[in-house]
């Protein structure tokens, strides 16, 4: 969450206080999400997480619907940003080989530094009544946009709108894979990231020959 805790002992505005409780209702909001689901939220489970009374929810929420909506929304700010900071990052890799490979690692760190984001993305997206749904499918098209602007820079070919049809297909597929590399590592079972990039440029390297124009002549 954005903001910091306020120094110890440091006397607090009436505005700085409300803001440090809401803080803290959100990140006890966030980590309720991430071990139990949605099903698991209750306002009242959330004010004990945060310590405070049940009462003092409703200053800062309406209810478990308005609170559910606050959490998606500054979920998906979180991923947007991190999007922005891997394509900005990738795009300073010297060579196509490197962008590449940072293109596939940057998200999957990202990923990595809020697994429980992730995890409620998952859950999210494949369940029509989830007040979260909205939230992980713009996870899912901001991954696609930062993906497809990758291969943009690298030369592959997005004027016409069969190009750009073709590049979020091969988005939305280097996406589940990402998220499956993603998944493994968290459980344990692939824990080197730089491995589980590996495979996803052995993936990469069919797609790469689909989206390349022949040479001439050829």
């Amino acid at each position: 969450m954005r903001g910091e805790e306020p120094a110890a002992g440091a006397p607090l505005s009436r505005s700085e206080a409300k803001d440090l409780t809401r803080r803290r209702l959100m990140r006890a909001g966030f980590a309720i999400l991430d071990a139990e689901g949605e099903a698991g939220l209750t306002t009242g489970k959330v004010a004990r997480a945060a310590g405070i009374a049940q009462s003092s929810f409703y200053v800062h929420f309406k209810d478990r619907q308005d609170l559910l909506r606050a959490l998606g929304e500054q979920a998906a700010e979180r991923l947007r940003e991190a999007m922005r900071e891997a394509r900005l990052r990738s795009r300073e890799a010297p060579d196509d080989r490197e962008r590449l490979r940072d293109a596939f690692r940057l998200p999957l760190e990202a990923i990595c530094r809020h697994p429980e984001l992730f995890r409620i993305s998952l859950r999210a997206r494949h369940d029509p009544s989830s007040p979260l749904r909205e939230y992980a499918l713009r996870a899912a098209a901001a991954y696609r946009e930062h993906f497809v602007a990758d291969l943009t820079a690298m030369g592959f070919p997005a004027a016409g709108e069969g190009d750009r049809r073709r590049l979020e297909m091969v988005a939305d597929g280097v996406g589940a894979l990402t998220n499956a590399m993603a998944l493994g590592h968290l459980e344990g079972r692939y824990p080197d990231l730089e491995e589980a990039v590996d495979v996803l440029i052995l993936f990469s390297r069919g797609y790469l020959r689909l989206l390349r124009p022949p040479p001439r002549g050829a």
